[in-house]
């Protein structure tokens, strides 16, 4: 006698696959990477990838870890703590400047040595000399829309967010008038990372390197012996003391070149991407120009802050390197591993800010890491800040009517690792009389 033939045994539900990975830096990518970002923060937050250099390196996405990783001692900013194969070699810092002999700047070098440094730097680049410099950055600023305020259109990148603050780091350095164009040309390599010719990056460090050799050089031999008012940059770093210690015209040559290097191309795409943002967003945009038009400033404040969040101009913090082994956000990292914070993926984190793809200018709890955090943090951030405040309300108050010129789809960015910002940004307005 048979029995009834049992019913078959369900087979067990698979879960649900997750989406694969997605290709990162590609021109694609280069052009919207939050979605790449937030898959990372989801299912691999601590992430190690290949890099279009050939280097593999931990890329760390949630604010927490990324918070953590940006204090953590361990992580050491000197290269000589990459274990790097031969073909890596001197693939992880500006091109050149190992060469030229700038490598003891803030963002190569550890405590103790960090620690006198930046004490001494501090000492010459303070708040108050940024400070006293703001009607030079408003004078810069509306000479440079002078320059095309009467044709109807402009690209903003070339003829105003990159001239401004190359003159701005020049005139406070003390770099002579007459010689401020070959800096613009130097920068303009420099900026272009692998667009212009081979070498043309190394090539251009070298030559300012030599020149601020020279100007440290010449400026020591004619240092007056009190300070004058207002007194150059430069002439201030040399005179900076600290229980008699000095900078060496070494230390002080690769410090005016990392002030110039790394101050430049942030103000350039805090400019680019910050008035690109606000285009493409034209409530916020009416908001911050009606808040301008009644003489009140904060909307302005807050609202630069949410620019360096939504899409700010350095993508990936400077390069770590483990000394030692240590866990981050559960992965563990080996010594010798270079290790990169995502600032862009860690500032739109869900599990920090509310509405992280969201752009509002008045957002209060914004504790961004856009400069950074700890023992690193951006030396130049008020002067940033001031150039980024200055050139947006000025655009913003002489062109009312700034539009975007061109498709936001055929904008290009910048190929590069650490900083993110716009090749052009073309725009019309209604020409000034």
């Amino acid at each position: 006698m048979t029995g009834r033939p049992h019913p078959a045994t369900p087979a067990p539900a698979l879960p649900p696959a997750s989406p694969p990975a997605p290709e990162l830096f590609t021109w694609e990518f280069a052009t919207d990477p939050y979605p790449a970002y937030a898959w990372l923060r989801e299912h691999a937050p601590v992430h190690r990838t290949r890099l279009p250099s050939g280097v593999e390196a931990w890329l760390v996405t949630r604010y927490a870890d990324a918070k953590q990783a940006l204090a953590d001692q361990r992580l050491s900013k000197n290269p000589a703590h990459h274990d790097e194969p031969a073909h890596a070699k001197g693939k992880t810092g500006i091109p050149g400047e190992r060469k030229a002999e700038l490598m003891t700047h803030l963002l190569n070098i550890d405590p103790p040595d960090h620690t006198r440094l930046r004490r001494l730097v501090s000492k010459a680049f303070t708040p108050r000399r940024v400070a006293e410099f703001a009607p030079r950055v408003r004078e810069l600023t509306d000479r440079l829309i002078d320059g095309f305020a009467r044709e109807g259109s402009a690209d903003l990148i070339h003829e105003f967010a990159f001239p401004l603050p190359i003159y701005a780091i020049c005139d406070m350095l003390g770099v002579p008038r007459e010689d401020q164009d070959d800096f613009r040309d130097w920068a303009g390599m420099m900026i272009r990372h692998g667009g212009g010719p081979r070498g043309g990056v190394a090539r251009s460090v070298k030559k300012m390197r030599g020149y601020l050799a020279d100007l440290i050089h010449r400026k020591r031999a004619a240092l007056p012996a009190e300070p004058v008012p207002g007194e150059d940059l430069i002439s201030a770093l040399i005179r900076a003391s600290d229980h008699g210690e000095h900078l060496t015209e070494n230390e002080a040559a690769a410090m005016a070149f990392i002030l110039l290097f790394a101050g430049f191309e942030t103000t350039v795409n805090l400019i680019g991407n910050g008035t690109y943002a606000l285009l493409t967003h034209p409530e916020q945009r009416s908001r911050l120009q009606q808040s301008l038009a009644a003489g009140d400033h904060a909307l302005l404040e807050t609202g630069v802050e949410e620019l360096l969040r939504y899409d700010g101009p350095v993508e990936l913090a400077t390069w770590r390197f483990a000394t030692r082994p240590l866990t981050i956000g559960g992965q563990d990292i080996a010594p010798g591993d270079p290790v990169l914070v995502v600032l862009a993926a860690a500032d739109r984190d869900p599990a920090r800010f509310t509405d992280p793809d969201t752009l509002d200018l008045a957002r209060r709890d914004n504790q961004h890491l856009g400069y950074g955090h700890g023992i690193h943090y951006c030396l130049g951030a008020p002067l940033a800040r001031l150039e980024g405040q200055t050139a947006l309300a000025t655009l913003l108050t002489r062109l009312p009517d700034l539009r975007l010129a061109a498709d936001p789809a055929d904008l290009r960015w910048r190929g590069g690792l650490i900083m993110r910002g716009l090749r052009t940004l073309p725009v019309e307005f209604t020409p000034e009389a």
